[in-house]
């Protein structure tokens, strides 16, 4: 199933049930595992499992694969293992410990603390 197709099921089975603060990484630069990160957070464990649940049950209906669920026993985070696609449906604690999307972003994000730094640096090598 083509890239695109695949994210959009998952990114409509997300929705339908609530899920929120969905983001999507293009991966396909930095890691040839897969080419798309779907993150999405959920409220209570309960809703954790049924989102996961119907992106799994969705992707079947349109003749995709799943190749496995992980985590579905506590519900915390849940991964979806989509092939190209990876679901991770999380929790806000969570989410924001494992700050997924920082860490899959092409071009890290500067910290104001980070461009003092690199200022400083610029004005001591300018002397």
């Amino acid at each position: 199933m083509d890239v695109r197709k695949l994210q959009k099921i998952a990114v409509a089975a997300l929705e339908d049930i609530k899920g929120r603060d969905i983001e999507v990484i293009n991966t396909v630069k930095l890691s040839s595992l897969f080419d798309r990160i779907i993150v999405a957070t959920a409220d209570s464990t309960r809703q954790v499992k049924a989102l996961a649940r119907n992106v799994h049950d969705k992707v079947k209906e349109a003749g995709g694969m799943v190749y496995g669920i992980e985590g579905e026993d506590g519900g915390e985070w849940v991964l979806v293992d989509l092939g190209a696609v990876v679901v991770h449906v999380m929790q806000p604690a969570t989410r924001s410990y494992y700050a997924l999307e920082e860490l899959w972003q092409a071009k890290p994000k500067r910290t104001a603390r980070a461009a003092k730094a690199d200022d400083a640096e610029a004005v001591i090598a300018a002397g």
